[in-house]
């Protein structure tokens, strides 16, 4: 990166000083050119705890005193959690997960911290500033399954324009391999042996393969994998698509696009934006050649509070053409729910290309994990995968009928078909 670089993904196991590598790299590239420079993670929260407010346990100082000293500053904010240096240059520590509101002083240097747990919309964001101005973005991490980080690892593998590593605990120096059996064991302790052992491979041995710890669905999708189920499933126009929502305010909006395929189903598209209206999303199905059979709208979409003054988001999109729109009435158990997403998941089969980012997002959904209870709670949770993990939830208690559309107008928004 310090000679001229612009791309670099760092998979490195923890405590080997990824945030603090990219910290001095940081410190330099802003006296070096003046501008905008951010460092991300995946929760606001975190981005506090983990890099402002963090202290260095072997010496004691502030991790940004630490990489920023004071004598280069002009104006520290401490509620933004921004440096204006004295070059001219401003960095400031945030979260993507409301990547939506990063618009703005675009910048010239990112980097993407825990970003295997990142929201991925964020750099499909920024990506294109950074390709404009000739910026750099860097990208840390430990492993979070197969997922866009695994994606981007991969790619940078082949390519001569990134910096790409991958280092194991084994062989950085910083533990001792009786230290690391000894995290192995407790770890195994504390979460189990499934969990204890798939964090281990993941934080330590940097393992792409390992479990996601508390997810619901990430199993399920590696065995579609496996037989073959996520692939090329192209539009059948023989079969009704039909499509499940959810509906976003400030998270995403979400639309799976879905036909019956034997038996079972497949799911042919996505679409997922944010900050736009519900116009964009009727719109975009419209200029998609599809023949609709059901749209299934989650159970806030008769809440007229998400709009306006034109009703609610089922009046709004059926003053704008759709037609068989059903809502899918709010069920007493999320739990319940999830099990109907895993009844279905086993009779579906993926278009690889059009639903990769939903995958993504079906294998990181998971539960929350209760650091003073030592245990999982009974509820998912709430991050980027949430919204396209309910949308498809829409989906499996909505279960489209195809008859039912058919005794409507089977309609089509280039025309009945």
């Amino acid at each position: 990166m310090h000679g001229g670089g612009k791309r670099a993904v760092a998979i490195w196991p923890r405590r080997h000083g990824k945030d603090d590598v990219a910290l001095q790299f940081t410190a330099c590239a802003a006296h070096e050119r003046v501008g905008v420079y951010w460092h991300l993670l995946p929760q606001q929260n975190q981005a506090r705890k983990a890099i402002w407010d963090a202290v260095d346990p072997h010496t004691g100082q502030k991790r940004i005193d630490w990489a920023f000293p004071k004598e280069l500053r002009e104006t520290t904010r401490e509620q933004d959690m921004m440096i204006k240096f004295k070059s001219g240059s401003t960095w400031q520590v945030i979260g993507s997960d409301n990547y939506d509101a990063l618009v703005g002083t675009p910048p010239i240097g990112v980097v993407f911290s825990e970003w295997a747990l990142s929201n991925p919309q964020a750099w499909s964001l920024i990506r294109p500033i950074l390709a404009e101005n000739k910026g750099w973005a860097m990208f840390i991490t430990t492993p979070r399954g197969r997922n866009h980080a695994h994606r981007m690892f991969e790619m940078a593998k082949n390519s001569d324009e990134w910096f790409v590593e991958r280092l194991v605990a084994t062989e950085t120096g910083v533990f001792s391999p009786e230290v690391l059996e000894t995290e192995r064991k407790e770890l195994i302790t504390e979460r189990g042996d499934e969990d204890g052992e798939a964090i281990f491979q993941q934080e330590y041995m940097t393992s792409f393969s390992a479990g996601l710890p508390g997810a619901y669905y990430a199993k399920l999708i590696d065995k579609a994998e496996q037989e073959g189920r996520v692939t090329s499933v192209p539009y059948n126009p023989q079969r009704q698509v039909h499509t499940a929502w959810d509906l976003g305010r400030n998270d995403a909006t979400v639309i799976w696009f879905i036909q019956r395929h034997g038996t079972g189903w497949a799911v042919i598209d996505y679409l997922a934006n944010t900050s736009v209206g519900i116009d964009y999303y009727v719109k975009e199905l419209r200029e998609k050649p599809y023949n609709y059979g059901e749209h299934l709208l989650p159970h806030d979409a008769e809440n007229e509070q998400l709009v306006s003054t034109t009703g609610s988001i089922k009046d709004t999109v059926e003053s704008m053409g759709l037609r068989n729109v059903r809502i899918v009435e709010r069920t007493k158990s999320v739990a319940n729910d999830i099990n109907e997403v895993r009844q279905v998941l086993p009779i579906c089969h993926f278009d690889k290309e059009k639903c990769e980012k939903g995958l993504d997002a079906l294998r990181s959904y998971r539960r929350v994990w209760d650091e003073k209870l030592r245990a999982y709670r009974d509820t998912p949770l709430h991050d980027w995968a949430s919204d396209p993990a309910d949308a498809f939830r829409t989906f499996a208690v909505g279960k489209p009928n195809d008859k039912a559309a058919q005794s409507k107008i089977n309609y089509n928004f280039k025309g009945v078909v």
